[in-house]
């Protein structure tokens, strides 16, 4: 007997009525990124491994998906190579490939590569799948979708106002009303350190600091401990922790605690004319907050970071994410390209609407009209009726043979089809068609000769 089949873990089928919901999503977000004037771009699932490695920082590194070379890879290993048994002597050499970890990295490459030819600034968005060799966990899988919007070739602060309201748009238009826009900049994070004594730790101290949401104020502390920082910088740091009131009052105190540090005053007025922008425009529903503990684990950002939380209903890490990466292309050779951008987290989206309930029912509904099959003549009817009502935007399935009435309306019902076709011969002989609604159990009576009624309905 044949194994059932599987598939590897962090990975996932989707049904019809899934990949539909999945679709509204990606719909919804593809539009308010036209809107801002986002133009679309794709690049290949994988890259070459030096276009990877060495960009997400050692964490990010261990996620990427290797790719095994083609061919007998072994029998280019040298003996003492194969021997040493060590992973990362051997990988180079049996794997020149990688599965793409993010869409911002080869978006950089993408941009260097066509510098020629692109307008700058470019604004780009770009919806592919991404993979990660992380542990599967609810919201955390190996293979996901990545929602991008970059823009490249401006250092101007506008363009962070503008992503702030994109997210409010998108999220609006999908009724996740006042999600939690979180906002923090990497410069006040390299003043904080210079302030504290910790600038030579600045990535370690980061990393933790990016984790105060998941272990607490003393798992932060007891993680840069054992990243070498010491306990006096830590102890300076506590304000950090206790850091409340609205934004403006938040500035006003991260002004005063880094008034020594250069940079990390600099930070405190990009963050203070992002928040001034907001407050006068204003937002449709979400909401922009400071938080100076935001740090994010890629160590490319330079500038501005955000995140995006679910709704407190919901248990779920964030459902968005991004930064300004000022020095991202001089990784590959083209230098004073500002850039920021943000990322939108289409599985996690889909999780918190799911459990929200708040997917239109509309959605799941494959087809608008079923028309039954009562032989060869009434088929040839359904047909031609079935193209004029296909002709007017509707979702509309003959069904292939003319088996038990009864097996065709329980194929109607298992698809939970709304309106269901009757041409049976007496409706052949009076030029007729029977509509049934499927909800209700009522029927009426249409001419096959002008079906505008029973579209009309329909609408």
């Amino acid at each position: 007997m044949a194994q059932k089949p599987s598939i590897p873990k962090g990975t996932r089928d989707f049904s019809p009525a899934e990949v539909s919901k999945r679709n509204y999503i990606f719909d919804t977000i593809k539009k308010h990124f036209q809107r801002f004037g986002f133009q679309p771009i794709e690049t290949p699932s994988f890259e070459n491994s030096d276009t990877l490695m060495g960009k997400y920082g050692d964490e990010g590194d261990r996620l990427i998906f290797k790719i095994l070379n083609s061919g007998d890879f072994i029998s280019k290993v040298d003996d003492v190579t194969y021997s040493s048994k060590n992973s990362s002597s051997l990988t180079p050499k049996i794997s020149e490939k990688a599965l793409r970890y993010d869409l911002t990295v080869p978006f950089a490459r993408y941009v260097v590569q066509h510098q020629n030819e692109i307008q700058f600034p470019f604004k780009r968005y770009q919806i592919q799948p991404v993979w990660r060799a992380d542990r599967p966990q609810k919201g955390r899988f190996r293979e996901f979708y990545q929602c991008d919007a970059d823009v490249v070739g401006s250092n101007s602060l506008l363009l962070e106002v503008e992503l702030v309201q994109l997210y409010d748009a998108v999220f609006t238009e999908l009724k996740l009303a006042n999600v939690n826009i979180k906002l923090n900049n990497r410069k006040i994070l390299a003043g904080i350190a210079e302030v504290i004594g910790a600038q030579n730790s600045l990535i370690n101290f980061t990393v933790a600091l990016d984790k105060l949401d998941k272990i607490g104020e003393e798992g932060v502390k007891k993680e840069m401990l054992e990243k070498g920082i010491s306990e006096a910088s830590i102890e300076k740091a506590n304000p950090l922790f206790s850091l409340t009131g609205s934004n403006s009052e938040q500035l006003d105190a991260l002004q005063y605690l880094l008034s020594s540090s250069e940079i990390g005053t600099k930070g405190v007025e990009e963050l203070r004319f992002i928040v001034e922008y907001i407050e006068d425009v204003g937002l449709l529903s979400a909401n922009l907050s400071i938080d100076v503990t935001l740090a994010r684990g890629l160590n490319y950002y330079t500038g501005a970071i955000f995140e995006v939380a679910a709704p407190e209903k919901v248990q779920m890490g964030s459902i968005g994410g991004g930064g300004r990466y000022d020095d991202l292309t001089s990784i590959f050779g083209l230098n004073d390209v500002s850039g920021v951008g943000i990322s939108f987290g289409l599985d996690r989206i889909y999780l918190v609407l799911e459990e929200l309930k708040l997917f239109p029912e509309e959605i799941e509904q494959s087809l608008d009209v079923l028309c039954l099959n009562f032989g060869e003549k009434e088929a040839l009817a359904a047909l031609k009726l079935s193209t004029e009502l296909r002709k007017a935007n509707l979702k509309v399935d003959i069904y292939p043979t003319d088996t038990k009435i009864q097996k065709q309306f329980k194929y109607a019902n298992n698809r939970d089809v709304p309106y269901v076709v009757l041409i049976g011969e007496q409706e052949l002989q009076n030029n007729s068609f029977v509509v049934k609604n499927m909800k209700e159990g009522s029927q009426e009576t249409y001419s096959l000769s002008d079906a505008a009624d029973f579209i009309k309905r329909l609408r």
